[in-house]
């Protein structure tokens, strides 16, 4: 009896390791599908991102094709010089000027606040009927209503 159970543990142990799959990452790596999985769940997962980005500074050939990539270095460099911007209140205070000087950006500014509901219609209406009374020339903004129709409605009626 003790035979048989020792025989049957043996093989049970026997069927059960044989069950252990060996992971093969280029296995991984074959097809686009499987890649874009593979990419799509590194992105979406902080810690996962924050490994791989790692393992990339720490290999020479990711770090050439990086700084290689101009695309990627004007986004870096730009996010770097929009922190230093916003650090120094100087520089800071010159980029609103120009960027309030600009009616085309302040146009486009308003229309995305007010598509992502940051800014409401009203708002929006007196904000532009503002900018007109004091001439800035708010390309595109006029399609949603006629600029040149100044109105006495002050900005803070509607907030």
């Amino acid at each position: 009896m003790k035979t048989q159970v020792i025989i049957l543990a043996a093989i049970g142990l026997f069927s059960l390791n044989s069950c252990i799959q060996e992971t093969n990452p280029l296995a991984l790596m074959e097809t686009h599908e499987s890649r874009s999985e593979v990419y799509n769940a590194i992105a979406q997962n902080d810690s996962y991102m924050t490994e791989f980005m790692a393992n990339l500074q720490n290999d020479e050939n990711a770090m050439k094709m990086m700084q290689d990539n101009y695309k990627m270095m004007g986004a870096v460099k730009h996010g770097e010089n929009m922190q230093m911007i916003m650090k120094d209140s100087t520089a800071m205070h010159a980029m609103m000027a120009t960027m309030m000087n600009d009616g085309k950006m302040m146009g486009t500014m308003m229309k995305m606040m007010h598509e992502k509901g940051i800014m409401s219609e009203d708002c929006m209406e007196s904000c532009k009927n503002m900018m007109g009374e004091k001439g800035m020339d708010m390309q595109g903004m006029n399609k949603m209503n006629d600029m040149n129709n100044p109105s006495e409605e002050n900005h803070t009626e509607h907030h």
